[in-house]
């Protein structure tokens, strides 16, 4: 094996809402923990310990259906700060080994430590130093892909689990047959309904479609579909590790308990999920020039509405006004069991065109975006030091 082609790092941590649940509740170790709904009410599973999972527990099953198959597991609502404080300790242990990192989400990301070599010697040495800074500094465990690109790295880091460290062959028939006894689903572009025709063709690991050559996979897959799934077989990826993104939308939604069927309650809570969600479109220093809701009813049929916006704008008042105004067009009739708002399109305040210029060519905001900006900036000051409901907006907007 050439260690010297091992310089993609996965790190996936383990467990990770639970872990911390566990990290913070001593008493809960060794037992089944849920992290999401309590099974009295509508809602999914987050994460669950490992050993929920031993009764089939698993992420974004119904909370009812785990309350059924673990009747003594332990529920707990979902911290969302205390992750994201846990995850920035992390990414700032990630950045000790190599400024190259590429965050997927708040447990886990990619790492491209070839700059780093020279200091470790090779990237498995790396990577269980790693590791064990994770445990010293946190407490907890994650699970460690070492490969030549970020696809294997990516399914490595998944196959021994909890804690696992596993390492990809460097050459090509020793990839292949590191692939070849997974399962078809774990290839990324192959979902369920893929997987589905797949099975019923007989085709059920990896192996089965190197063997099937590239004749074969253009008849499943189609010309341009065959070319992907020929370089994923043979563990071919040549993407880079980007270490920033371009964030492109921002939504959120909230799922009642049970269908609502009071529209002003709804109304109210499309209004908070816009302030949510405009304050982190202000965080992010963008724009939004179109904005959409999203309402979902009893029987699942779902709707979605969206308008532009003219100027871009990042204003609580100005993104409420739009999203009630498609709102109020739709004239809800029935429950409702999911109520969303997201914005998209975002643009760079630079990127905006003038909207009331002076006489000397410069834009010019208008006296009330003034004050409603000022307005936001307290709101959302008030909002960090002392949490969402420290200050809601009064009567009907």
């Amino acid at each position: 094996m050439d260690l010297h082609a091992l310089t993609i790092l996965h790190v996936d941590m383990d467990a990770f809402f639970a872990a911390i649940e566990v990290l913070d509740h001593p008493a809960w170790k060794g037992k089944p923990l849920v992290v999401g709904s309590p099974p009295d009410r509508r809602g999914v599973v987050s994460t669950c310990s490992y050993e929920a999972r031993k009764f089939g527990i698993h992420s974004a099953m119904p909370s009812r259906t785990a309350g059924k198959l673990c009747p003594h597991a332990i529920f707990a609502p979902p911290r969302m700060d205390r992750y994201a404080e846990i995850s920035r300790q992390i990414m700032l242990i990630f950045e000790e080994f190599t400024p190259l990192v590429e965050p997927l989400s708040l447990d886990e990301a990619f790492l491209d430590v070839k700059g780093a070599l020279r200091l470790w010697g090779d990237a498995v040495t790396l990577a269980g130093d790693l590791k064990a800074r994770i445990r010293s500094r946190t407490g907890l465990t994650g699970s460690v892909g070492v490969a030549p690109n970020k696809f294997l790295a990516k399914m490595a880091s998944d196959m021994n689990k909890p804690d696992g460290l596993t390492v990809v062959p460097t050459d090509e028939a020793g990839i292949m047959a590191f692939l070849a006894p997974l399962p078809v689903g774990k290839l990324w572009g192959v979902g369920k309904v893929s997987e589905a025709h797949l099975d019923k063709a007989g085709i059920r690991t990896v192996g089965q479609l190197q063997g099937l050559g590239r004749p074969g996979l253009e008849r499943l897959f189609g010309v341009a579909g065959a070319a992907h799934m020929a370089d994923l077989v043979c563990g071919r990826d040549t993407r880079e590790v980007i270490t920033h993104w371009e964030e492109k939308s921002i939504s959120n939604e909230h799922t009642f308990d049970v269908d609502e069927p009071d529209v002003e309650r709804v109304r109210r809570r499309l209004v908070a999920l816009v302030e949510e969600v405009g304050g982190r479109l202000r965080e992010s220093g963008k724009l939004a020039r179109t904005l959409r809701i999203k309402v979902r009813y009893g029987d699942f049929s779902t709707i979605t509405r969206q308008r532009a916006l003219e100027p871009a704008s990042d204003s609580d008042r100005v993104l409420i006004a739009g999203a009630l105004a498609l709102f109020d067009h739709e004239r809800i009739g029935r429950p409702v069991r999911l109520i969303g708002f997201g914005v998209s399109n975002l643009v760079a305040p630079g990127q905006m065109v003038p909207v009331q210029p002076d006489l000397f060519g410069d834009a010019v905001m208008p006296v009330k975006d003034v004050r409603n900006t000022k307005l936001d900036q307290a709101v959302d000051a008030v909002k960090k030091a002392f949490g969402d409901t420290a200050i809601k907006r009064g009567g009907r907007t």
